[in-house]
């Protein structure tokens, strides 16, 4: 990962002040990673956007602690063009989203309601969706079947589990599905997937 610009690290100091300040309250990320906020959270949501570097309008799927839709928001911060959307449905967890995004200056916009009754209301066109620890990827493809159809690239962060299944996915016919290593863990992917073109 390149060296960030003071203004991102500014704003990622800001947002881990924010996370151990309410982590407390809401469990934002697992305990056993507040240690490794950087690395395991920061940089290794850093790495979705670095996968679509041209993608500049985003939809995060089950943002919970914002990783990594609020992330990419920061990076993108000061784009003119740049647009991220973050999809939510615990009420406390929308309300920690907008507070870093208000405080950072990110400029995410946060929707707080089930991913599959916010969906289909989002209909600008969109240049990438993501997600981490969401769901097994067949479910994550029909949560983001909207986005891709209409030519979003998925970067979806997996972990072990993803060989197992990407052997169970009936869609891969529609799809073109690469599978890139992790940067923060050896045993994580990220799945980047794109609609098939005739």
């Amino acid at each position: 990962m390149a060296e960030l610009p003071d203004v991102m690290l500014r704003r990622l100091a800001l947002y881990e002040d924010l996370l151990r300040k309410w982590q407390s309250s809401i469990n934002l990320i697992a305990r056993s990673t507040l240690d490794d906020i950087w690395i395991r959270h920061f940089v290794d949501s850093l790495q979705v956007s670095s996968a679509a570097p041209q993608a500049r309008r985003w939809v995060d799927l089950g943002s919970g602690g914002g990783f990594p839709g609020l992330v990419t928001a920061i990076r993108y911060a000061d784009d003119p063009n740049a647009e991220t959307h973050l999809i939510e449905s615990d009420q406390r967890k929308c309300a920690f989203l907008r507070t870093v995004s208000r405080e950072t200056g990110a400029g995410a916009i946060v929707h707080c309601g089930r991913i599959e009754n916010i969906a289909p209301k989002l209909d600008a066109p969109f240049d990438a969706v993501s997600a981490r620890a969401l769901a097994p990827l067949p479910e994550l493809l029909r949560y983001a079947e909207k986005f891709l159809e209409k030519g979003a690239v998925g970067v979806f962060s997996k972990g072990e589990q993803i060989e197992a299944e990407l052997t169970g996915i009936s869609a891969a016919a529609n799809y073109q599905i690469a599978s890139v290593a992790s940067e923060t863990s050896d045993s994580a992917r990220l799945i980047l997937v794109r609609r098939r073109v005739e």
